[in-house]
């Protein structure tokens, strides 16, 4: 038998605090469309680790000079 586990969503201060970047940045990014992808959890906005960790290793893919 495998169990699955799901890792709970992160807030947009815990993402802050991954990616070491203010509040303020995540918000800018998410308004030009160039941050990691946010879903709006009634009110609040709630982050997928994996797909935080997706995008920040994308982030480095195309520095490699």
């Amino acid at each position: 038998m495998t169990t699955t586990i799901i890792e709970p969503t992160w807030t947009v201060e815990d993402v802050a605090a991954f990616l070491r970047v203010p509040v303020g940045t995540l918000y800018q990014w998410r308004h030009r469309r160039t941050g990691p992808r946010a879903s709006k959890v009634g009110r609040h906005l709630r982050y997928n680790p994996v797909e935080v960790r997706t995008w920040l290793a994308d982030q480095g893919a195309g520095n490699a000079d």
